[in-house]
């Protein structure tokens, strides 16, 4: 039966696309107009095609949704965190989809107050988004945004907690983010750019007042640029803040004065990054000046926030990253990384011997979580591995007692972390580089070369990959499959330096890099080329089109989640979402040599008549971020060009965007199909 199904044909319609003389002939170019029937008619083709071809798995796919729900604690609920005198829960109730929002006055046994039923908000949606939730200093009021559509552009409401109402305050098209002046009347917001959903204004509502006469505080002119604002931790200013990739600039105001101006903190320096936190008259500064590849913390007086008042208080250091620091009274709490792993460093303020949180594992993930208090001793962090469930811990930083307030509970009766095996290898690029991959697997796995493993990575923005555990993932695991995290370049896994030597004119590395992790558990018999699945999402997404193009033999099966693909033309597109803002990470195809190097390894400019892996594409047509016809586009040229019967599949979701499905649950039908694809290749059919 399958082999009577044909896939769909995009039709061509050749467009010259050219630049500094070279010229490109795109023949799916006009899958650009979201608009045109004839596009979603291709889609949905697609979409159909893929439900032919895999619905021999559909019970199986039921059956794997199933499983990984009845591992989930359905009537489930956050750790209470104490921000101005309420508690705040997030609590899901069984047989729902999106979470409650709540708090409780001064006790954990006082009264519940419902702040936001997202299943009732969500009811006559298919898709549903509450983002932005931001509490005035009064605890009357909060603001919060709302996306129905998945393009992340959301509409600003305000809801009086104690009355019910939401108030006619109604604000559209923002990015989400606003904070409250002290006076709690004066909301801060930022807005974006219609076209391409940069964030790039700042704007101040007074409540009660037409959004039309809202006053314009700040537009951010230099398009490689997004502004946010926000307030700090002691409360006493509000920031906006300026980045690109390479460089940062703050504005300050006295929360308490809404209607003065924002004064420069540090004015933007080109390379300069640096971020800011307000403690006992000075700001402590996180920044790499001064050549601080892996950052350093400064502080600077309060009235002079000028660089070259900056004093050093933690130096840099070659082989430790500086990543975060969490402010409280009586103690300054540093996240560091070192050699891959996280550090959390406890330095008391009044001079005493500072220390470090031990972790013993060979590979984990540490990290501090909701610490809005600051007049309080107890740190809380969140600590987990690879075989670990997540922990939330509240941690005692005079007394040194730490008290586990929860850990991810793994139902059924049939998970015990003693029955699978954690490793971190070390496999050795082709420039000699060491490169570390996190791996998890059955105790009873056997290394003769024929267990299926997936292979995951990112390794772009210098966003750390660390080793995470995934109560879905044991429906692999149980199956046999090892499932390992190659921290390649590109991320920030092993340092600054890590992220430089996977950027721009050395992006390349990112590829090569995840090749030879491949070849390393293939050599060591983890796995064969016969079992091997690779697979990653939007950036990850580019680096699955560059390995296909480059090593397709290594590889049974791939997975490429909204991917970056069309890199060229995307980039060279500044009206797209996103895209002026990523030249300092892939560089400007405007300037020759970065043209030259991107069409070099973009995924749609190299495919090529070979033969390619299995490969199952997501993508969603609502997607602000990787637009769908990068994807739609990649899966019409390889259909024209494989040689060979793999299958390749195009699965668009019609409703959602970049994150795919909104539902709690519905997440996990997407993942459904994804181990269906791995698990029907190795004929593991229950």
């Amino acid at each position: 039966m399958i082999q009577n199904i044909h896939p769909p044909v995009a039709k061509q319609i050749p467009t010259e696309l050219e630049k500094f003389g070279d010229i490109r002939i795109d023949n799916y170019f006009w899958l650009k107009e979201r608009e045109n029937p004839e596009v979603i008619d291709y889609l949905n083709k697609e979409n159909e095609y893929y439900e032919a071809m895999t619905a021999h798995t559909k019970d199986f796919q039921k059956e794997l949704f199933d499983e990984m729900k009845s591992r989930i604690k359905e009537d489930d609920e956050s750790v209470p965190y104490l921000y101005n005198g309420y508690y705040y829960i997030t609590r899901f109730e069984k047989g729902k989809d999106y979470p409650i929002y709540s708090r409780k006055k001064g006790s954990l046994s006082a009264n519940e107050e419902i702040m936001f039923d997202c299943n009732e908000l969500a009811k006559d949606h298919k898709y549903f988004q509450l983002s932005g939730l931001s509490i005035s200093l009064d605890n009357q009021l909060a603001a919060y945004a709302v996306d129905t559509v998945g393009r992340r552009i959301y509409t600003l409401h305000v809801k009086n907690l104690t009355t019910g109402e939401v108030l006619k305050d109604k604000i559209e098209s923002t990015t989400g983010n606003s904070t409250w002046a002290n006076d709690n009347k004066t909301m801060f917001y930022t807005n974006q750019d219609p076209k391409t959903l940069r964030s790039d204004k700042v704007l101040k509502h007074k409540l009660g007042t037409e959004t039309a006469t809202d006053e314009l505080v700040y537009f951010e002119e230099d398009d490689t640029f997004d502004v946010a604002v926000g307030k700090e931790k002691s409360k006493k200013y509000i920031l906006i803040s300026s980045s690109s990739t390479l460089t940062t600039e703050f504005r300050i105001l006295l929360a308490d004065k809404p209607d003065g101006k924002f004064k420069i903190f540090q004015k933007r320096v080109r390379g300069l990054e640096y971020s800011i936190s307000y403690y006992g008259d000075y700001f402590y500064v996180v920044t790499n000046k001064d050549k601080a590849t892996n950052f350093k913390l400064m502080k600077t007086p309060e009235k002079a926030t000028n660089r070259k008042n900056w004093e050093d208080v933690i130096m840099h250091r070659e082989d430790v990253l500086l990543e975060d620091i969490d402010i409280f009274k009586d103690f300054l709490v540093v996240s560091e990384r070192t050699n891959g792993l996280n550090r959390i460093r406890i330095m008391p303020w009044n001079g005493d011997v500072e220390y470090f949180l031990p972790f013993e594992s060979e590979t984990y993930t540490a990290y501090t979580t909701a610490n809005v208090d600051f007049d309080t001793d107890i740190l809380r962090y969140g600590y987990q591995s690879m075989a670990t469930p997540s922990s939330v811990i509240d941690f005692n930083m005079k007394t040194k007692e730490k008290e586990i307030k929860k850990e991810q509970e793994v139902l059924g009766g049939n998970f015990d972390k003693k029955n699978y095996i954690e490793e971190r290898v070390w496999a050795t690029a082709k420039d000699g580089t060491k490169v570390p991959i996190s791996m998890v697997y059955h105790k009873d796995m056997k290394k003769d070369g024929t267990n299926p493993l997936l292979l995951y990575a990112y390794g772009s923005y210098g966003h750390s990959m660390d080793a995470y555990f995934s109560s879905t993932r044991l429906s692999l695991l149980d199956r046999g499959f090892v499932y390992a995290i190659a921290h390649i370049r590109g991320g920030e896994d092993l340092g600054r330096p890590w992220y430089e030597g996977g950027k721009l004119a050395k992006k390349k590395n990112t590829f090569t890099d995840f090749i030879d992790c491949s070849k390393y558990v293939i050599e060591h018999r983890y796995t064969s080329a016969a079992h091997l699945y690779a697979e990653g999402g939007s950036a990850g997404g580019l680096l699955m089109g560059a390995i296909i193009n480059k090593a397709p033999m290594l590889y049974n099966g791939v997975i490429a989640q909204v991917p970056f693909v069309d890199v060229v033309t995307t980039m060279l597109d500044d009206s797209i979402p996103l895209t002026t803002g990523e030249y300092d990470e892939w560089g400007n195809p405007n300037v020759k040599k970065y043209y030259k190097y991107m069409k070099s390894y973009s995924p749609y400019d190299n495919l090529k008549q070979q033969k390619y892996p299995n490969i199952y594409v997501s993508t969603g047509l609502h997607d602000s971020q990787v637009q769908y016809w990068e994807p739609a586009k990649w899966v019409a040229k390889m259909r024209t060009l494989k040689k060979d019967n793999t299958v390749l599949y195009l699965d668009t979701n019609m409703d959602a965007g970049h994150g795919g499905a909104s539902g709690r649950f519905e997440a996990l039908k997407e993942l459904a199909k994804e181990f269906s694809f791995l698990l029907d290749l190795e004929k593991i059919k229950k």
